[in-house]
């Protein structure tokens, strides 16, 4: 589960990891559609980021995972869950800490061709969002939010029983997770990313206001400023949390002990990823 919050993919890491900069460039590129002029910068700031990530992080992720396969192991607490989210999440804030000068430099050169691409790229991805969280028929969109809940689950403890999946559909059905108003949310971030950005490059902002900006972005992504979403965020992830430790504490010690096998494995690739010489 921590795993997932770190770094998504974590059963092809080794293989996936090096590639890295590689792979967040055709991400970007698909956002930002780079001229021939800034792709040279925006892949070596990549590189160096990459390099950075693995020296430092790479080594907290695996002692992350190292505390993690002991709790597996045992029972645990909504409170324990919601502890393990926050430091996952907080982990994921120290890399992007470190890309806020890139990230600005890049922001900062924008083109305002650029910038229709980026805004035509979110209309794609809230598209995308309808397809894959707002099915027209409610029974349909419930068997997909269990589905994905099930792959989720079975990626860190194997294969679920009946009854365990039927613990996983009633609480996917007693969520308040609610896809129309994450959608609502969802555009009007955009919107303040798209305004902010196209006013700072207006002003001739310096990197230290475009980065105050790219932190805006980030808290408000994860605490948002309109109250009453900030009040449903809440609500969310503490059924979640609640949801995710009844989960855990209704499996068996033999799945315990998959998930601590699973979690060893990751701690292992992200330790041997750690030692490789640095390019």
């Amino acid at each position: 589960m921590l795993c997932l919050v770190l770094l998504s993919g974590c059963s092809l890491l080794r293989a996936t990891y090096p590639q890295l900069p590689t792979i967040i460039y055709w991400w970007l590129d698909g956002y930002v559609d780079f001229t021939t002029a800034q792709t040279p910068r925006v892949q070596e700031q990549l590189a160096d980021w990459l390099r950075w990530h693995r020296s430092t992080q790479l080594p907290e992720y695996a002692a992350l995972l190292q505390r993690a396969r002991a709790d597996v192991l045992v029972n645990t607490t909504p409170a324990q869950v919601c502890r393990w989210y926050d430091e996952g999440a907080a982990r994921l804030l120290v890399s992007y800490e470190q890309a806020l000068p890139a990230i600005a430099e890049t922001a900062l050169a924008l083109k305002p061709v650029q910038m229709e691409h980026i805004q035509r790229k979110f209309e794609k991805s809230n598209a995308d969002f309808r397809d894959d969280f707002l099915q027209p028929v409610p029974e349909v969109r419930l068997k997909e939010a269990v589905k994905r809940t099930v792959e989720r689950a079975e990626a860190l403890y194997g294969k679920l029983d009946d009854a365990q999946r039927e613990l996983i559909a009633q609480g996917v059905a007693a969520s308040p997770f609610d896809p129309e108003r994450w959608q609502t949310e969802r555009q009007l971030r955009q919107r303040e990313v798209l305004q902010t950005l196209r006013r700072l490059q207006a002003e001739r902002a310096s990197s230290e206001q475009m980065q105050t900006a790219l932190r805006t972005f980030a808290e408000h992504a994860q605490r948002s400023p309109r109250p009453a979403y900030r009040a449903y965020q809440q609500r969310l992830k503490q059924f979640s949390c609640e949801f995710a430790a009844q989960l855990h504490n209704a499996t068996t010690p033999a799945q315990h002990q998959a998930a601590a096998e699973t979690l060893k494995n990751w701690e292992t690739d992200f330790r041997a990823l750690a030692a490789e010489p640095l390019r």
